[in-house]
């Protein structure tokens, strides 16, 4: 039987073996996480409006669109939620699980802008020592931020 099955999938080749492969895998929606630092090192955190109340700070986040590469998501999301320029770096996390969802987790750098919320999604923006964190941030988050911490009380060696 399984070679049957290997004969016809080599005779069906092109748009019809990859609307198979569509059909039959799971679909997801992939979400991306920027962990935005500046020149001294804080960490740019937004208290998001459509989150819980207990835990509404976090990091720039947002789903990626049709045909978007991950470190675009991150350079947009930061764009739009509070109007600073990024420069993406390394990715730090993919973590797969999730019923529908994919996340992604990248590094990124202050470039510039103007910091300006988007006041629909985003309730603050505040840049924080990654050893003060405020109340109420992801703990997600929170681990990625003092993980990935350089300095006295953080090794960026640290394990993820």
């Amino acid at each position: 039987m399984k070679n049957l099955v290997a004969r016809l999938w080599r005779l069906i080749r092109g748009p019809l073996q990859w609307r198979l492969l569509w059909l039959w895998h799971a679909k997801f929606m992939v979400g991306v996480t920027g962990i935005v630092r500046d020149s001294e090192g804080r960490v740019l955190l937004l208290r998001h409006r459509m989150w819980p109340p207990d835990r509404q700070w976090g990091c720039p986040s947002g789903y990626v669109n049709k045909s978007e590469r991950f470190e675009d998501t991150v350079v947009r999301e930061v764009r739009e939620e509070t109007g600073l320029h990024v420069k993406v770096g390394r990715l730090l996390l993919l973590k797969s699980g999730y019923r529908l969802r994919v996340e992604a987790v990248y590094e990124a750098e202050l470039a510039g802008g103007t910091l300006t919320i988007d006041s629909v999604e985003i309730l603050e923006a505040k840049w924080f020592s990654p050893y003060d964190l405020p109340e109420g941030v992801q703990e997600s988050h929170r681990l990625l931020i003092q993980q990935t911490a350089t300095g006295p009380q953080g090794s960026a060696a640290a394990a993820l």
